[in-house]
């Protein structure tokens, strides 16, 4: 998805960390994750990874996906709770804070956020042949804009992404 984008940009590739167990790509101060555990403890290897570098928790840029949020839209955020999202409740758990940036990818569909147990098959699933030009510009903006948040801040790239709509 999204980082793998960013990786590829950024001319690196991702190996896999078993310390961590998360695939890990570094350039100079820029380590990107992809947690390989289940959702619901991938906080225990973005905690291992920001403990290992010395991250403080300002410097960490989350990104994940936001079925409250249209499919295509992107928030960038300074800090929020978990929303209801398990990766985001690990990683807030371990860390003991939600004091840290994120990138939200909205993927609900047109009726909005599916009800019970809708949610998980909706979550799971895959995307349709008719949402998936919509699927593709947003993946191309997230990478934009965790590259313009790498370049300038997050700040900058809030003002920037924030206010851009998604493709109709």
């Amino acid at each position: 998805m999204t980082i793998d984008e960013v990786a590829r940009r950024m001319g690196i590739e991702f190996q896999m960390d078993k310390r961590w167990k998360s695939l890990v790509a570094k350039q100079g101060h820029t380590v990107l994750i992809k947690p390989q555990t289940f959702m619901n403890a991938s906080g225990d290897a973005v905690l291992a990874v920001s403990q290992f570098f010395k991250l403080d928790h300002q410097q960490m840029l989350v990104a994940f996906d936001d079925v409250d949020l249209a499919l295509g839209t992107l928030r960038l955020r300074p800090s929020g709770s978990a929303g209801g999202h398990n990766g985001m409740r690990s990683i807030i758990a371990r860390l003991g804070t939600d004091a840290f940036p994120r990138l939200k990818l909205g993927i609900a569909n047109a009726e909005g956020r599916p009800a019970g147990h809708k949610l998980s098959g909706h979550v799971l699933g895959r995307f349709t042949d008719e949402e998936r030009p919509a699927l593709l510009e947003m993946i191309q903006r997230a990478a934009d804009a965790i590259m313009q948040s790498l370049r300038s801040g997050l700040d900058a790239a809030m003002n920037v992404f924030n206010r851009s709509l998604p493709a109709s």
